[in-house]
């Protein structure tokens, strides 16, 4: 694509009467510029893109997109904000991707992942060729590839599209992050259906306070636009037992299916009842009263569940053919996902790292533990610090023994995340063992026949991150680990 025609795409608000080559591709990263690249100079939280300029130039970028002059021997095209012209630009070089997908983008604090499986499946058991973006990995078919944050930034997302529309995907569903949707990664996005999981604490070290993170959260269902197409409808799915989607029902035009448990909606489930292998609810809706009976455990999974009929209910999938699907399906990797290694007590491995979401695993467990329910907790570093001592106090709360921890420390020392989870249990009876490893042995070695170890933080993640350092480390192969060191003793 020559240059010219690239940069129409910001209109009038950079004119440019420059050279104009043909452009090879669009670049963020200097170390993955090649000849006849453009070149965005992205301000980040550690490193400030036009400090690469000269270095991408010598690499073969044919022009640089800047917010100052540079100096440089190739066109350098000033814009007010780097990242709203990536959007842009990405979008157009790569001719409006999402809009060639059926796409559905899920935000909320707590179960993303696991509605965004879900909904995955619901397509792939539809017979639809699938794509798939959130924190484990990005999917297109059946190739994985790795994936650094839940929603990419703009370019990464877009050329993602492109990939997909390229492998023939027919549907895509994405996890849509608050970050993301307060720094324009989605802008330019075609999404057909937006969803809402709940709203709890997290991420206050980034929005700073409740509000704003509600608002963020809120752009998602403000972006779906604001026209009806018989053809093509939008849709909110919104969960209507959370306060918070009030206020995205004012925020769409989109049409509006609401999902519950205690509230009346469109998709409700009533008389749930679960044990340690599974759930059973029926589920009300426009089509009648539907007995469903899944593998998935607790009330968080119902609402997750609801979440995902409503998805395959927007997208034209006959509610039978969803109810399959969700009654197939065993679980997501790293939620609530259950370690055998042939013990007689249940351990559970989850990504509970926000205090509604640990005190709903615990609660969950509470329901089903014939024994004492173990914690194995901790928090992550150079993230939100005000939930720590909350956490801490949850854990104590909703289990029997509750073991604080190290998450990820990052940079923060994990003995000081620590005291200020203690903090919030001060003068009670607990253990805090620094090193994660030894504080799951610990609870592995003290765990009774027929009690419940909840190690709760990671879920599926195989890494931990100490310093600068990344560290080989899955809570599930390390809780296996112990089970197999106790049943040989």
């Amino acid at each position: 694509m020559k240059l010219h025609s690239l940069l129409s795409h910001l209109q009038l608000l950079v004119p440019f009467n420059g050279p104009n080559p043909d452009i090879s591709s669009i670049e963020n990263d200097n170390r993955k510029v090649q000849e006849g690249s453009l070149f965005i100079c992205i301000k980040g939280f550690t490193v400030d893109g036009h400090d690469f300029a000269k270095d991408a130039v010598a690499k073969g970028a044919a022009a640089v997109i800047a917010e100052r002059d540079l100096g440089l021997n190739v066109p350098v095209i000033i814009v007010k904000d780097t990242k709203r012209a990536m959007a842009v630009l990405a979008d157009a070089f790569y001719n409006q991707p999402s809009h060639k997908l059926h796409l559905v983008g899920v935000t909320g604090t707590n179960g993303k992942t696991t509605i965004s499986h879900l909904i995955e499946k619901i397509f792939a058991d539809a017979k639809q060729r699938t794509g798939l973006i959130g924190t484990m990995y990005t999917r297109i078919g059946l190739k994985e590839l790795e994936t650094k944050n839940t929603t990419p930034e703009s370019l990464t997302l877009q050329k993602t599209f492109s990939q997909m529309v390229d492998e023939g995907v027919d549907s895509a569903v994405m996890e849509v992050s608050s970050h993301a949707l307060v720094e324009g990664r989605v802008h330019g996005t075609d999404f057909d259906i937006a969803v809402f999981s709940n709203l709890t604490q997290d991420h206050l070290d980034f929005h700073h306070t409740m509000d704003e993170y509600r608002r963020a959260k809120g752009l998602l269902f403000a972006q779906l636009g604001n026209i009806f197409n018989i053809n093509n409808p939008k849709f909110a799915i919104l969960n209507a037992d959370d306060p918070a989607s009030e206020e995205y029902k004012v925020s769409t035009s989109a049409h509006v299916l609401t999902y519950g448990i205690d509230q009346e909606a469109d998709l409700r489930a009533v008389n749930i009842q679960m044990t340690a292998k599974g759930t059973e609810f029926e589920l009300l809706s426009p089509y009648g009263k539907h007995k469903i009976v899944m593998n998935l455990i607790g009330k968080f999974s119902v609402y997750n569940v609801l979440a995902s009929i409503g998805a395959g209910l927007a997208s034209r999938i006959s509610l039978n053919q969803i109810i399959q699907t969700i009654e197939s399906v065993q679980g997501v990797a790293g939620r609530f996902e259950i370690v055998d290694g042939g013990q007689d007590f249940t351990v559970i491995v989850d990504y509970s790292h926000t205090p509604d979401s640990l005190e709903n695993a615990l609660n969950t467990i509470k329901q089903f533990a014939k024994g004492d329910v173990y914690v194995v907790v901790g928090c992550g570093g150079d993230r939100d610090r005000t939930k720590r001592p909350v956490m801490a106090k949850i854990a104590f709360d909703c289990s029997d023994f509750p073991i604080y921890t190290s998450d990820n420390p990052r940079s923060e020392d994990p003995e000081l995340i620590i005291k200020e989870m203690e903090a919030g249990v001060e003068g009670q009876k607990y253990v805090s063992i620094v090193d994660r490893r030894e504080a799951i042995q610990y609870a592995v070695k003290h765990a009774k026949k027929d009690d419940v170890i909840l190690i709760a933080g990671k879920g599926h993640e195989t890494y931990q991150q100490i310093g600068d350092q990344v560290f080989e480390f899955d809570d599930r192969l390390v809780a296996k680990e112990a089970i197999m060191e106790k049943e040989a003793n």
